[in-house]
């Protein structure tokens, strides 16, 4: 059930200080958060794998030059669709607007014509109760909103920088720091 102040279909940037290498200069989109934690998936880290080659039966939804992201530290041998719909009722978890994670029921051969575009990650980002709240009030992220192309953006590179300057003031200076301020 959504919270009134829940996170989901937003945005975690991670702020340049912090300190888990698992989610250093990270954009994370909430695809669900209750009060029994949250779980996301970190959107600009592509992955090595095809998906042609680690998962192949996926490919018909993605593409098969689409590479397999690492969606986060927790069961990286799990995969996890996320797809924007022509029917976001066709989704196993909406996450905002159209976009949704594919349930464990969908049979993929059903979804190829319903699916727009579509990416499969290993593995999620994921929090216990409480856990998300207190990494923001110790500024580890910054929140914004999410765009949909945002969630399907194909330059991860530049992702984190380009989501952060969006928020404009002093996020804008942040997203111009180095990754190593030492050595500036």
């Amino acid at each position: 059930m959504l919270r009134i102040d829940s996170l989901q279909g937003q945005l975690l940037i991670a702020g340049a200080t912090l300190p888990d290498p698992n989610f250093a200069r990270t954009v994370v989109l909430i695809c669900e958060h209750t009060e029994d934690g949250a779980l996301g998936l970190v959107l600009n880290r592509p992955g090595e794998m095809a998906l042609a080659d680690g998962a192949p039966e996926l490919a018909p939804l993605a593409g098969d030059q689409a590479l397999i992201g690492e969606g986060g530290p927790v069961q990286p041998a799990a995969l996890l669709v996320l797809a924007e719909f022509e029917d976001p009722e066709q989704a196993g978890l909406r996450v905002i607007g159209p976009v949704g994670l594919m349930g464990d029921g969908s049979q993929i051969g059903d979804l190829v014509g319903e699916v727009r575009r579509a990416r499969v990650f290993a593995g999620y980002a994921g929090w216990g109760p409480g856990q998300l709240d207190a990494e923001l009030e110790r500024e580890d992220w910054f929140v914004a909103p999410a765009g949909i192309d945002d969630i399907f953006d194909a330059d991860a590179d530049e992702l984190w920088q380009r989501v952060l300057a969006r928020k404009g003031g002093h996020f804008a200076l942040v997203a111009r720091m180095p990754v190593d301020p030492s050595v500036n």
